[in-house]
């Protein structure tokens, strides 16, 4: 620990310093300074607790904040615990010990206690979250905060230029995103210094380097060893290096970057070099790749070897004090550890618990006004009708934000009323922000991760995100917020945070798209829980569905066919701002006696031709069922279908193996056997791609033909 409170010496970015320098380090009392030291002091025994439990096999895993404590205490003493926003990662022991989580609380967690407000026993131990704290639920994928913090960030720029009037939104607020060095090299975190640049938000970076990322040393991780001046080009990043291991320095740097964001002028990224004394976890042995001089290096930095030496020489304390302290964290911590050894498990029956909102459920009656339209106005396109239920709810919900790629008339405002403007690629968004602004319709970069991620932290921050995938073939960058971030966030965390962000998205052929431009794959979305996935076949649908998935709060996958955006078949009149169908309720398209259709999508109306087709040449009558939504499905009713006609074929656009279609089909072997005269058919694509040439589409997917064939065969047995 130096032996003065300046700051040691910090490279500084070309951004402009706060306007007013905050009080520093050396206003610092005693009293902050000893608590401060107890933080650090209490941070580290904690990890010495949870290793020996380990090693009794009374917890289950372990990874420590060691070596991070005096970043952490610095950060959080510059910010502000229920006023601003944090996301953490598993390093930030002694950062939320500063904002007030307990050590009782985190060895609830490391126990896996049903009363952990971390995740009820949920997440490993280290996967900080606090909804009373602001620290939002912490995951175990590397680099997938950054852009949730970006968005949280966000919410405070869109609260302020819609002038919404909410307590949370302080004008000055901040989100803090925190990270080790080896997680910088991820993707995302480049996409959210972009947005965060871009969109000078109040987003403040700390990258707890601690020269490793398990045993990949930084060299290897990151081009030229330093992040902080890797970042230097991005205009308005306050850029700040710090020895993370001095809480003084730490804490000047810290105040300044907090106070630029706060006076809005932009993110701030403070690099800050740290150590870390123990290996990556107790999975991991540092002597198989660190020397020891190099761990002898790093323990002469220890801050819990240099701060408490500090304090005696600066006169702060005295060692019979210091010691006195650490006797009474000591105590404290062996009787949290009772508490939480002796405290219970989460129950069997709880594991259901928080997958989706235990509030609103999106499939009961709340949401069915179905059976009474206000048709207004002629028939009109899927298109127009998804366009029309957007304008309803965002006139209804100011909370309600449209972003994505193209989704906008225009980027450049001034431009609004010259041009015809664009509204998307098939025109679903056109005109919604001519009429509701750019602060709530606007385009963002061509990347979807950036889209999905910026929409989590907005929607956990109150706003209603219903964002666009441009197209389903390149929802994939995406994945990683999908499946392992939006899906789980309100189980994980024990339903303390949720996102109910919808994710409007083009998929499906017919449009002679090739490869890239026509693919479904349904299943790798309805085999996630935490996820509702909706297939609308026409244009009433598509309106309905919509609706109740911007009113649920749940993540919703919504699957818009571009073949039927403009079918006149599928045509229907706008039933008015309150029509909602709920979900899990397929629709009986065709009633019949003899063989069960069930599908979804652009397959609907084949099978429902191929049906009449038949019907008309004298053939078996086919009951033709549109599932309408994916997860969840309507048992009850296709189970009702089956036992009457005691043959079924179940339809998807996908490709055959491993897909949607299988799941449904053995669903109903398992449930209706015994009504069952044919095997469970299945109609699907073949499995190969989707070629451009019409000849080659022609032969991949579903045809009327294909349907015709199928009701023609399950009759013979």
């Amino acid at each position: 620990m130096a032996t003065s409170t300046r700051p040691s010496r910090a490279r500084k970015s070309e951004a402009s310093e706060p306007a007013e320098a905050p009080a520093s380090a050396a206003a610092l009392t005693r009293d902050q300074l000893i608590h401060a030291y107890r933080v650090m002091y209490t941070s580290r025994k904690l990890d010495d607790k949870e290793i020996q439990l380990k090693r009794q096999n009374r917890i289950f895993f372990q990874i420590s904040g060691a070596g991070h404590e005096a970043i952490g205490v610095a950060a959080g003493m510059a910010l502000r615990p229920t006023y601003d926003w944090f996301y953490l990662y598993y390093r930030d022991r002694a950062l939320c010990l500063q904002l007030g989580m307990t050590p009782a609380e985190m060895l609830y967690s490391a126990v896996g206690a049903a009363v952990d407000p971390n995740s009820g026993g949920r997440q490993m131990p280290s996967h900080w979250g606090h909804k009373a704290l602001n620290i939002t639920t912490v995951s175990s994928p590397t680099g997938t905060q950054f852009l949730q913090a970006v968005g949280s960030a966000e919410a405070t720029l869109r609260a302020q230029q819609i002038d919404l009037a909410d307590d949370q939104f302080k004008g000055d607020d901040v989100t803090l995103v925190t990270t080790g060095d080896g997680t910088t090299s991820e993707g995302e975190f480049w996409e959210s210094i972009n947005s965060a640049t871009n969109l000078k938000l109040p987003v403040v970076y700390i990258v707890e380097d601690n020269g490793y990322a398990i045993s990949v040393p930084v060299e290897v991780n990151t081009a030229g060893g330093s992040i902080s001046k890797l970042v230097s080009s991005f205009p308005g990043l306050y850029i700040q290096e710090v020895d993370g291991c001095d809480l003084l320095a730490s804490y000047d740097v810290m105040l300044r970057a907090v106070q630029y964001a706060r006076e809005r002028k932009g993110p701030a990224l403070v690099h800050a070099k740290v150590i870390r004394p123990y290996s990556h976890s107790l999975s991991d042995d540092e002597v198989f790749y660190r020397p020891p001089e190099e761990r002898d290096a790093d323990a002469a930095r220890d801050p819990l070897t240099t701060f408490p030496a500090w304090l005696q020489a600066q006169g702060h304390a005295t060692a019979d004090e210091l010691q006195a302290l650490r006797d009474a964290v000591d105590a404290e911590i062996l009787a949290a550890t009772d508490d939480a050894l002796a405290q219970p498990m989460p129950t069997p029956e709880s594991v259901p618990f928080g997958v989706y909102s235990p509030d609103v459920d999106p499939t009961s009656e709340r949401f069915d006004t179905e059976d009474d339209p206000q048709y207004e106005g002629g028939p009109t396109t899927m298109v127009d009708l998804l366009n029309a239920c957007m304008r309803d709810e965002m006139a209804r919900d100011e909370r309600i934000l449209v972003f994505g790629e193209d989704v906008a008339d225009v980027s450049r405002e001034q431009y609004l009323g010259k041009v015809k403007g664009k509204g998307g690629v098939f025109k679903v968004t056109h005109g919604l922000q001519t009429k509701f602004g750019s602060a709530r319709v606007y385009n963002s970069p061509l990347a979807e991760a950036n889209i999905v991620g910026r929409a989590i932290g907005l929607a956990h921050r109150g706003f209603k995100p219903v964002v666009e995938i441009q197209f389903f073939d390149y929802i994939w960058p995406a994945f990683m917020q999908i499946r392992d971030e939006l899906a789980t966030m309100r189980w994980r965390s024990n339903n303390a945070f949720s996102s109910p962000v919808v994710i409007r998205t083009t998929y499906g052929g017919y449009i002679r798209g090739a490869i890239y431009h026509s693919q479904t794959g349904a299943s790798l979305f309805t085999h996630n829980p935490g996820l509702r996935v909706v297939c609308p076949s026409n244009a009433l649908d598509a309106n309905g569905l919509l609706r109740t998935a911007i009113r649920c709060e749940d993540p919703v996958i919504f699957l818009e066919h571009k073949h039927l955006y403009r079918q006149t078949y599928n045509k229907a009149q706008y039933p008015g701002p309150n029509f909602m169908i709920p979900f899990g309720k397929a629709n009986i398209l065709r009633a019949g006696t003899d063989v069960t259709l069930v599908t979804y999508g652009a397959t609907v109306q084949r099978a429902l031709v191929a049906a009449n087709q038949i019907a008309e040449e004298g053939g078996p009558s086919v009951e033709v069922i549109d599932l309408r939504t994916l997860a969840p499905w309507d048992k009850e009713t296709v189970y009702a279908s089956v036992k009457k006609t005691g043959r079924v074929i179940m339809a998807t656009e996908d490709s055959l193996s491993w897909g949607y279609g299988a799941e449904i089909a053995a669903s109903i072997a398992d449930e209706c056997f015994a009504w069952l005269d044919a095997p469970v058919k299945r109609i699907a694509s073949q499995d190969v791609f989707v070629g451009y040439a019409p000849s080659l589409e022609d032969a991949t997917l579903p045809q009327v033909e294909t349907f015709r064939n199928a009701y023609l065969d399950i009759v013979k047995f």
